[in-house]
């Protein structure tokens, strides 16, 4: 079985606070490390009401200090939202506290609304110039040449790696292109992802940083006991996605019975088609679910995801996920 990862927005359910939810990020990741997890990434997402993860680098600092072993990354942080001198610094500065931990998966969307774009100061055009951003920052991870003017500090000659997050065909192009890793957002928008993953794995190049093609894909995965309550689980992401097509984004709901017999056939629609990458069940029902989409997609790694109101119960979905993965393994 191929490694598993973890992707997780640090949410902020409904009844809590960005406190409780960073201490919770924490927590799940420690569990995450016991239990054989690969990597734990967060995502850049800002002006978010149910997400607390807007200071990503920060995030990844309080994770990695709290762990030992795991690999704490950004999936990701949105480049022309910054500086590419600032990123390589902040990178660099996590690297050298956690040597061979940290991940930097980048991503051109600006992670909010318009408005919130403009008040990062972000340019219109930001995106345009994503590609030569990117080459910007990898060469300040490169070693300094004598006499350079400008140096990352920390950053400059540290080992950083750097992945290409994408959710259609230019982001697959570019890490392609690059030689880079490439990460799929099939757990949120998974209308691209195959061309994505025939365009990568036909046009990469080898590089310095990767020698054949890695990719890693996005799957939302809630476990229970049971089915019908990984189900009722599930419902909270589902409620969250159809608030933000309404424009009302908020902390994540608690769960409710039977949501899709309840929502309008159009918001169900909606949601079928961009959860489609998702396993809701009891441990029978995610074996068989992982095992399929592996044979599907021929993902080298999967990055879980689940948004679930109850910690407790969020621990359990990871938990259920990790124990179906070591049987698996142990079965092939």
């Amino acid at each position: 079985m191929i490694p598993l990862s973890v992707l997780d927005l640090s949410p902020i359910a409904a009844g809590s606070d960005a406190g409780e939810s960073l201490r919770r990020t924490l927590d799940l990741a420690r569990h995450a490390e016991r239990w054989g997890y690969h990597r734990f990434w967060l995502a850049e997402h800002h002006n978010m009401t149910g997400i607390a993860s807007a200071a990503t680098s920060v995030v990844i600092a309080h994770v990695a200090a709290g762990t030992s072993t795991i690999r704490v990354g950004a999936g990701g942080i949105m480049l022309p939202n910054h500086a590419p001198l600032l990123i390589a610094e902040q990178f660099g500065t996590l690297a050298a506290l956690h040597p061979g931990r940290i991940d930097l998966g980048l991503g051109r969307a600006p992670g909010s609304d318009q408005t919130t774009a403009r008040a990062l100061r972000r340019s219109p055009a930001a995106a345009d110039s994503f590609p030569q951003d990117v080459m910007e920052l990898l060469g300040w991870f490169q070693a300094a040449e004598p006499g350079q003017a400008v140096q990352a500090v920390p950053g400059a000659g540290l080992e950083v790696p750097v992945w290409i997050l994408g959710s259609s065909l230019f982001g697959a192009s570019l890490a392609a292109a690059l030689g880079l890793p490439f990460a799929f957002a099939s757990h949120f928008a998974p209308a691209m992802m195959e061309d994505a993953i025939a365009l990568y794995r036909e046009r990469f190049e080898p590089s310095a940083r990767l020698e054949r093609p890695y990719v890693m894909l996005g799957v939302n995965v809630t476990a229970a006991d049971t089915d019908a309550e990984a189900r009722r689980l599930f419902s909270s992401v589902q409620q969250a996605f159809v608030n933000l097509r309404r424009g009302a984004p908020g902390p994540l709901p608690p769960p409710v019975d039977d949501f899709e017999g309840t929502a309008h056939p159009l918001e169900v629609a909606g949601l079928q088609q961009a959860l489609a990458c998702s396993i809701v069940g009891a441990p029978d029902t995610v074996r068989e679910g992982l095992r399929a989409f592996v044979a599907h997609t021929g993902a080298d790694e999967l990055m879980v995801t689940a948004q679930v109101h109850d910690h407790a119960a969020r621990l359990r979905s990871f938990e259920i996920v990790a124990d179906v993965r070591a049987r698996m393994a142990r079965a092939a």
